[in-house]
């Protein structure tokens, strides 16, 4: 006769031992009664890990760009408390890592063209809206062509407040985006706008917008993301979190153009926890509730 080995003995206690001691089953089957509580936690964290994993992959799923810090981060805001290196551990066996691409510059930048001065010099924050406005493009290859996006990012709360998309990169893309902008949030005289040197930039097309509207142009090194980089991580998450998850080569422009419009006004905008805002709160959730407290 095969000996039963404890743990399945202590399954058969918790199932069955009805309104007996504990104690008394284990001497009654000759098992140690520490030896049972010592299966019973390992059986209730079991149970914790599994609510835990599926807790975490439906998280992960609402948010596909979040990394590790940002998963513990949206955990513990529901009341779950987990730790950085168990939910690693998690995200590494179960397919749940983020990870980087390299992303390809298309900026062009005209060398007889004057550059404006560096009004930002890295320090990407403001403490009201509409006083500084990063802006850039970046290109998807479809199934019809090319799509390029032209964005701008207010540095207040890291909202999208600008946006337009063609099948071209040329400076009409860029006044497009600034018009949409001013026409939405409204503008400051005074405000910045920073980019890189890229000739949409440097066209006198653009120039002239800015000057319309009593903008203040600051420009970046080419070649330097650093110089623009809270632009650059706003395109990176949206390529992480959206682009790489779609089959573009089968896409047409209008598709892909309706899924990033979706992309930015419903989830990005006011969804998404944003670590630059305190609270994590998402752009246009902190910026209601600073015109809130404001009335």
């Amino acid at each position: 006769m095969t000996e039963l080995k404890p743990r399945v003995i202590y399954a058969w206690i918790h199932q069955n031992h009805g309104n007996s001691s504990i104690a008394l089953c284990c001497t009654v089957l000759s098992v140690r009664r520490e030896g049972y509580y010592e299966w019973q936690k390992r059986v209730d964290r079991s149970q914790r890990d599994l609510e835990l994993l599926s807790t975490l992959k439906k998280t992960k799923q609402e948010h596909p760009a979040y990394g590790v810090k940002g998963l513990v981060d949206e955990l513990n805001s529901k009341g779950i408390k987990a730790s950085y290196g168990k939910i690693y551990k998690f995200c590494r066996l179960h397919n749940l890592l983020q990870y980087r691409r390299k992303p390809k510059s298309i900026t062009k930048q005209d060398p007889n063209a004057f550059a404006s001065d560096d009004l930002v010099k890295r320090n990407f924050k403001a403490n009201e809206e509409n006083t500084k406005w990063l802006t850039d493009i970046t290109e998807m290859k479809l199934l019809n062509g090319k799509l390029y996006l032209s964005a701008v990012l207010d540095c207040y709360d890291g909202a999208i407040v600008g946006m337009s998309m063609a099948n071209h990169m040329r400076a009409e893309l860029c006044t497009g985006t600034i018009e949409n902008a001013i026409n939405r949030f409204g503008k400051t005289e005074g405000l910045i706008i920073h980019s890189d040197r890229g000739t949409q930039y440097t066209s006198n097309l653009f120039r002239n917008k800015l000057s319309k509207h009593k903008l203040r142009q600051s420009m970046g090194r080419t070649g330097t993301c650093f110089d623009n980089a809270r632009m650059e991580s706003f395109f990176a998450t949206l390529k992480k979190n959206l682009i790489y998850k779609m089959p573009l080569s089968t896409m047409t422009f209008e598709q892909v153009r309706a899924k990033i419009f979706c992309w930015v006004e419903t989830y990005y905008n006011r969804k998404r926890r944003n670590t630059a805002n305190y609270g994590n709160l998402p752009p246009l959730v902190k910026r209601a509730r600073r015109f809130a407290i404001a009335a």
